[in-house]
């Protein structure tokens, strides 16, 4: 089974219940972590269904405020809900449609690792940054802090061994702070901070939990989506036997993401 193959992102509704509302979360806290002053001009790069560009837009009052992705679906569903002054179009990441210099800040949530190359995005946003600009992005703690695709993995993993090359937890090693870091200083940024974002992630009971894996959205979903009937039996069967639940049957698991961010140089002055 080829890895990309269960990379799908199209349909913002599914994307919304499996994570979406997590997503959202975290881009409150990251935007209000970033300060900065309103007037603006922000570039949002991998904008999904628009969690962060909505975030932007009620804390930062920017002057303009772009929400670019390469998923048309993601697009049309940001677009749904746009807040002013927001606007979103179809682009990659690897080529910004905008002129050098031409933000003042440049982020990215839960987007970077998914690019096929992570620096050469890195560089592209700098590009579009002015000096003395913001490039600044989140990804999620694959590795050990995502609780819910953790869990999830981990018992992927006991009932179909083949599952562990699929875990992104191995699969995006660039989403810890140590690599994070170089990428930021690689493309020259200043400045650079590498911190957590925890949130809690509390679903309502098993169904709440299980049911956003049947979408098809993202590499676990699309794992489970290939599934024959009998295997996804049994891995809904040893998730259930696995998760913690309260006595109401609600799951309490928490999330955990790395944010990063630095600052163009400014002009040297001669």
């Amino acid at each position: 089974m080829e890895e990309q193959r269960f990379d799908v992102w199209a349909a913002g509704d599914a994307y919304e219940r499996y994570m979406g509302r997590w997503s959202r979360q975290v881009a409150e806290v990251f935007v209000a972590r970033l300060g900065g002053g309103s007037g603006l001009r922000w570039l949002d790069v991998g904008c999904g269904t628009g969690a962060l560009t909505a975030a932007v837009a009620a804390r930062c009052r920017p002057r303009a405020l772009v929400g670019l992705d390469r998923s048309a679906g993601f697009v049309r569903a940001a677009r749904s809900a746009a807040p002013a002054p927001a606007h979103f179009a179809v682009a990659d990441a690897l080529a910004l449609p905008v002129r050098d210099a031409a933000c003042d800040a440049v982020v990215s949530g839960l987007a970077l690792n998914f690019l096929p190359s992570p620096g050469a995005a890195v560089a592209e946003a700098v590009r579009a940054v002015r000096p003395g600009g913001l490039v600044a992005a989140y990804v999620w703690d694959y590795a050990g802090g995502m609780g819910f695709l953790r869990r999830f993995w981990d018992a992927a993993a006991e009932v179909d061994p083949s599952a562990a090359a699929l875990d992104e937890g191995r699969r995006f090693p660039d989403c810890r702070p140590g690599p994070l870091r170089a990428l930021w200083t690689g493309a020259g940024l200043v400045d650079v901070v590498v911190e957590p974002i925890e949130v809690p992630t509390v679903f309502t009971g098993f169904a709440d939990f299980w049911e956003p894996f049947l979408s098809g959205q993202g590499p676990a979903a699309g794992y489970v989506a290939a599934l024959a009937p009998a295997a996804r039996d049994r891995l809904r069967g040893r998730l259930g036997e696995t998760l913690p639940a309260r006595a109401d049957g609600s799951i309490p698991l928490a999330a955990r993401a790395w944010a990063v961010r630095g600052r163009r140089p400014d002009r040297v002055r001669r």
